[in-house]
């Protein structure tokens, strides 16, 4: 179902750097939804693997059945019109899609991380869903999100600092150099803060859309600013970087 390129960097090494101590980690996968989910040690029990998978499955049963009745919304690299029989995931995707400016699928695996998220909501304290790169964080103290970018000299040694009372929010990276996924951009890496996973999938794929060249990241950030729900960007190409918003980056 999800949008698939060949590359270099299909493996998830990236997770052990981002895993906190505080939690306790499992992971879920399904085709091609791959989450890692951290939840505070406390509050996890065996049943909340079960829950997650099935909410997996049925989210995925529904968005698959909605492409077969409308293959457009996962073909298209531009907003679509939604049918009357579209799912609330596909609702949030292809509302997200129209602020960004980009394709409904785009904003898929920020979507499945925003589902699980909200299910998880009810029965812990503290949630880190990661699907690929995008991730929802509802949290209660501090917390660091490492920036992978490739080959980038800023790769692993630099990080974003997501504080307690901003969440629940989403944190999401598009790059047109590491990862599966399509990017029409050669960013190494674009990561966007965003009220929730869905429109933070959305706007990072939209900006990374628009970053070919080093001199390219200032426009990914005049992109991000006219899009409401978006809270701050990070862009990286090769050895420089671009910030705007409410990004409080720090050393590794």
């Amino acid at each position: 179902m999800d949008k698939n390129v060949g590359s270099r960097y299909v493996t998830r090494e990236y997770r052990t750097l981002h895993e906190g101590k505080d939690l306790h980690y499992f992971h879920l996968q399904l085709k091609q939804t791959d989450l890692a989910i951290g939840v505070d040690k406390e509050s996890y029990t065996d049943s909340l693997l079960s829950l997650c998978e099935q909410e997996i499955r049925r989210l995925r049963a529904d968005l698959e059945s909605y492409i077969e009745i409308s293959p457009e919304f996962y073909t298209s690299f531009e907003p679509v019109d939604l049918l009357p029989e579209a799912p609330p995931l596909a609702v949030a995707m292809a509302r997200a899609a129209a602020l960004a400016g980009v394709g409904p699928m785009a904003a898929v695996a920020g979507a499945f991380a925003q589902g699980v998220g909200e299910i998880l909501k009810n029965y812990v304290h503290d949630i880190i869903v990661e699907n690929g790169g995008d991730i929802y964080i509802n949290t209660s103290r501090e917390r660091m999100v490492a920036v992978f970018a490739g080959s980038s000299k800023f790769s692993n040694r630099i990080a974003i600092k997501i504080k307690s009372q901003e969440s629940p929010l989403g944190i999401c990276t598009s790059s047109g150099t590491v990862g599966p996924s399509i990017s029409l951009g050669q960013a190494d890496a674009v990561v966007i803060k965003g009220i929730n996973a869905v429109l933070a999938d959305a706007a990072a794929t939209g900006a990374a859309n628009r970053v070919h060249t080093a001199e390219d990241l200032l426009k990914a950030v005049d992109y991000v600013k006219t899009i409401k729900g978006v809270m701050g960007i990070l862009a990286i190409k090769n050895d420089r970087m671009a910030v705007w918003g409410d990004m409080e980056i720090l050393a590794l």
